[in-house]
């Protein structure tokens, strides 16, 4: 049982109940300050319970305590009113104004975890307009309604993404505009926190097989689908990429072939295609003008600075951020949202990649790759080639009457005056054979391919990657007419 005890100095002293060594049950505490007195109920050595604290002035607050906060501020009628800072035994801390012990008005709130909010309070809660800094860098600026973010307001992630629009019960909820750090910018119906109709799949427009000769550039059009296969316009700048993949034969070792090339074939890296078999990657190039100079000017932009529309989304956020005060300007986001536009090819460096076609970014759902070319057959893929026409001619017997035996006995200087009788229009023939053969393996080989377009956007927009889309290309040779669809409605188009 607590027992009545008087302890402590001459300006600072306590009367009242104690259990072991600490304030204990009902007690009187003069501060060392003789302007402040507590009269009431303590527990564990703090104040807790009923009591009444009084200042020399006369006024005082009389109610409950709660094991350790402590107030200095105005009073009214022994309750807290007016500007006052209550500090919380949790660490936390609030400086602005109380109504009849309330928090109501304009305040600051720094809780237990470090967050910060500045604006309207009511009935204790966060209420009216306000900002809020959270733990993860996140910053929140726009209305509240008990606690809760509803109406309208902005938000800049510590990541670089800014969302501005409609709020409720603390989420997205209405119509909204998204820059994502990845580029990809949404502005449409937002319902708990996720666009109202989200992309699902990519397509390629062209019919199933896209048949076109040798020598021959094509024009992919991709768009970005919901699930009822309409076009996801409200969304821009996802980045997608193509690329192109010939059928994987496992490579059968031969005395042709040395140890380190059949490695280098079980070591290609390989895609699975959704026709039933896997695929090596195979070359693809840009033929087109704009698709150089796109290259050029993006790295001539990365030399020199990013400006106008090439400039990064850091940047975009940099100037939302900072006004010529340095504060938050929440007007300019519309205008960023209207403004910002960025379409990011691959960045090239070596001759080889400066060949390949550029990453697109969408516009409205779409994207198009332009005047794409199949390369040569690099070192790699050439063996396979080489080794399913071989596999094709094994079996065929030799044409020709000459024997065995008379094989032996033809010398060398019988075939040196044999290929000097050979007329002049056979030697042509034969140059001209050579150099067919030579463009052959300087283009792509007439036979079935793969095209692969992939969403690549770094990070995904808000955790999606899409599914890849594929098309089955079928290159005939260069002399055979081209049976490309033309029409644009394919996508698909010849040069």
């Amino acid at each position: 049982m607590a027992a009545p005890s008087t302890f402590g100095k001459t300006s600072r002293y306590y009367i009242g109940n104690v259990k072991q060594q600490l304030r204990h049950g009902y007690g009187i505490y003069v501060y060392e300050n003789s302007f402040f007195r507590y009269e009431g109920e303590w527990k564990a050595g703090k104040k807790h319970g009923h009591g009444k604290f009084l200042l020399k002035d006369g006024s005082y607050y009389e109610g409950e305590f709660r094991d350790g906060n402590t107030y200095s501020g105005e009073f009214l009628n022994g309750e807290l009113h007016g500007h006052g800072v209550m500090q919380y035994k949790d660490g936390g801390r609030y400086e602005g104004e109380f109504v009849f012990g309330v928090r109501e008005g304009h305040g600051m709130l720094i809780d237990k975890e470090r967050q910060t909010y500045r604006g309207g309070f009511h009935k204790n809660k966060k209420n009216g307009e306000g900002q809020m800094s959270f733990k993860n860098g996140d910053h929140y600026e726009g209305d509240w309604v008990l606690d809760q973010r509803q109406g309208h307001g902005v938000l800049r992630c510590f990541d670089g993404t800014i969302y501005e629009g409609q709020w409720r019960n603390d989420a997205f909820n209405g119509q909204g505009a998204m820059i994502h750090c990845s580029g990809v910018i949404y502005d449409g119906l937002w319902i708990n926190g996720r666009p109202a109709v989200c992309p699902k799949t990519m397509v390629i427009l062209s019919e199933d097989i896209i048949e076109f000769s040798q020598r021959t550039s094509i024009t992919f059009h991709v768009q970005v689908q919901n699930e009822e296969g309409e076009i996801a316009k409200n969304e821009n700048g996802r980045v997608l990429r193509i690329s192109a993949g010939i059928k994987y034969t496992e490579p059968v070792k031969n005395q042709s072939m040395s140890f380190l090339e059949v490695i280098e074939g079980f070591e290609e890296k390989r895609f699975q295609s959704p026709f039933g078999y896997e695929c090596i990657n195979y070359p693809l190039t840009n033929n087109s003008i704009e698709g150089r100079e796109q290259k050029e000017n993006l790295l001539s932009d990365n030399q020199s600075g990013c400006e106008s529309s090439n400039m990064p989304l850091h940047s975009v956020k940099s100037d939302l951020e900072n006004g010529d005060d340095g504060a938050w300007r929440a007007g300019d986001d519309h205008k960023a949202l209207d403004d910002f536009h960025q379409e990011i090819p691959n960045i090239q460096t070596t001759d080889e990649e400066a060949a390949l076609p550029p990453n697109m970014r969408t516009e409205m759902g779409c994207a198009v790759f332009r005047d794409i070319m199949f390369g040569p057959p690099p070192a790699s893929i050439l063996h396979l080639l080489n080794q399913a026409e071989a596999d094709k001619n094994r079996g065929k017997k030799l044409s020709g009457k000459m024997t065995s035996e008379k094989t032996e006995k033809m010398t060398v200087s019988q075939e040196k005056i044999e290929d000097s009788r050979v007329d002049p229009i056979t030697k042509e023939s034969k140059f001209k054979r050579e150099q067919v053969l030579m463009d052959n393996n300087n283009a792509v080989r007439p036979g079935e391919y793969v095209i692969m377009v992939e969403d690549i956007t770094t990070p995904p927009f808000l955790g999606q990657t899409l599914p890849p889309a594929f098309k089955i290309i079928k290159i005939q040779p260069a002399k055979a007419k081209s049976k490309v669809i033309r029409k644009e409605t394919l996508g698909v188009s010849s040069i």
